[in-house]
């Protein structure tokens, strides 16, 4: 069920880069939507906390209007405060299960599985309504190892009743076996936020998902 709420979980996931210039920040996210953008996370890991709610409070209200998912990295409090839509947690944060039970059924809640199926059980176990895999590929933003198999996407799908997301260097061209695999969504920081021109960039990545379906 790809579903939360009225929310469906599918297609572009764009996740936020470390840029201290709010409406920057928000203008190149309010193109990524107009271009068709489905769920957007914010990740600043270096903001100070005033900036962190001023950036997410802005794309909070910006998501508001484009009727999508608006959820944020790693920061439980923050989340709670504004009433975002839900929590995306890694392998280092808290819990999937005590984020679930401070943030209520009702929230969305992603968890980071990289490689790792194990981890995507617990999460399953603890309540995640999407799970993430990668990276998958190097990344322009993100320092990682570049470890996780494409087959992981065709191997969740067989174990977990759950919508999968792929991050990781993600491009138009090296995400598509991961979309024939089954993946749900494509998460991608550089390939909009650093696009020429986003709102097309955003465009071309959802036509991947019609694409899929017809």
């Amino acid at each position: 069920m790809n579903t939360v709420g009225s929310y469906q979980l599918s297609g572009l996931y764009i996740v936020t880069p470390d840029w201290e210039d709010t409406a920057q920040l928000v203008s190149i996210t309010e193109q990524a939507l107009q271009g068709g953008a489905n769920i957007v996370q914010y990740r600043h890991k270096t903001a100070s906390p005033e900036l962190r709610k001023t950036q997410a409070r802005a794309l909070l209200e910006l998501c508001r209007r484009f009727n999508k998912p608006f959820i944020i990295n790693d920061h439980l409090e923050l989340c709670l405060d504004i009433d975002a839509d839900g929590l995306h947690v890694g392998g280092t944060d808290l819990s999937v299960a005590d984020a679930r039970a401070r943030l209520g059924a009702d929230k969305i809640l992603g968890a980071s599985c990289y490689g790792d199926l194990e981890l995507a059980r617990t999460a399953v176990r603890g309540g995640a309504s999407y799970i993430a895999f990668g990276g998958f590929y190097p990344s322009r933003i993100k320092k990682y190892a570049v470890t996780t198999p494409v087959s992981i996407v065709g191997d969740a799908i067989k174990e977990f009743d759950l919508p999968n997301v792929v991050i990781g260097g993600m491009t138009l061209e090296n995400c598509q076996p991961l979309l024939a695999q089954g993946a749900d969504m494509v998460a991608v920081i550089s390939s909009v936020y650093m696009s020429e021109q986003p709102q097309l960039a955003a465009r071309t990545f959802t036509q991947l998902f019609a694409d899929k379906v017809g």
